[in-house]
């Protein structure tokens, strides 16, 4: 059985070492926010992300160079996905052994620039097919629910799902991330919602929208 996860949470003026949160379980909270998304553009995509444009090319980089190391060295003896966010790299996945899941970690950990890496890959058997397109279907539900919202900023978060569990990365307010949490939890398929966020104050925001990192201007639509 997976293990209650933890909410991996740092502010920016935090070290690198993750602050444990309790877990925010969806069966807590009712009811579905899931609603049509609109169609957005790459270009949009990118230029209504807080991260800086070299930031976004450096974090697709670390990931692809992190899925590349785990399948090169541990082909199918497991499954791990790589995600990441403001070079923070996430893991998640299956290991057939604990020795293997901290192997996992300790060869992703040499990739240049990644700030931290937080390893959540469970001790268990792979995952099958079923499991891995409902997970999909889960994000991509979680996602547009997100936008359906729409007092928050989807584009600044990055949802994945691993055996139920969504996985909100994002650099964001403790409000934001609070109310993701609280609508990905209300996504039927949902077993845990965990934040793997870093925090920024109100402040910190407020200065984003009127001069994005990516020079890019935006709107902060604010609490409702």
């Amino acid at each position: 059985m997976r293990s209650n996860a933890s909410f991996f949470t740092r502010t920016r003026q935090s070290t690198l070492a993750a602050l444990l949160c309790a877990s925010l379980a969806a069966p807590l909270l009712g009811g579905c926010f899931f609603g049509a998304a609109a169609a957005i553009t790459a270009g949009s995509m990118a230029a209504a992300d807080r991260r800086t444009v070299g930031t976004q090319v450096e974090d697709r980089t670390i990931q692809l160079k992190a899925e590349s190391a785990v399948r090169d060295t541990f082909g199918d003896a497991v499954h791990v996905n790589a995600t990441v966010y403001n070079r923070q790299l996430l893991l998640t996945g299956e290991a057939p052994d604990e020795t293997t899941r901290k192997r996992i970690e300790t060869r992703v950990s040499s990739i240049p620039n990644i700030r931290l890496v937080l390893n959540d890959v469970q001790v268990a058997g792979k995952s099958s097919l079923t499991s891995r397109s409902n997970d999909a279907f889960i994000t991509g539900k979680v996602k547009a629910s997100l936008v359906d919202a729409q007092d928050i900023f989807a584009n600044s978060f990055k949802i994945t799902t691993e055996a139920g569990v969504v996985y909100i990365m994002g650099l964001v307010t403790e409000r934001e991330a609070n109310r993701a949490a609280q609508i990905a939890a209300g996504v039927p398929g949902v077993v845990k919602v965990v934040k793997v966020v870093e925090l920024i104050s109100e402040a910190e925001l407020s200065r984003l929208t009127k001069t994005p990192n990516n020079g890019t201007h935006s709107q902060d639509p604010g609490p409702r």
